[in-house]
């Protein structure tokens, strides 16, 4: 079930019209682009947890 983590970052990086805009912006950053660097900042973390939840 945690398997289905993995999903989350995936679809929300699909999910083009979410964040196909250019406010607001952060440090002079359109929100496009930190968007999808959260996106890849989040993804580490999914799998860890997963990772940690398949060990047990």
């Amino acid at each position: 079930m945690r398997r289905l983590l993995l999903l989350v970052p995936f679809v929300m990086t699909l999910a083009v019209p979410l964040y196909n805009r250019s406010e607001p912006s952060l440090w002079g950053f359109p929100f496009f682009y930190w968007y999808l660097f959260a996106c890849l900042l989040l993804m580490p973390a999914v799998v860890w947890v997963v990772y940690r939840g398949m060990r047990r």
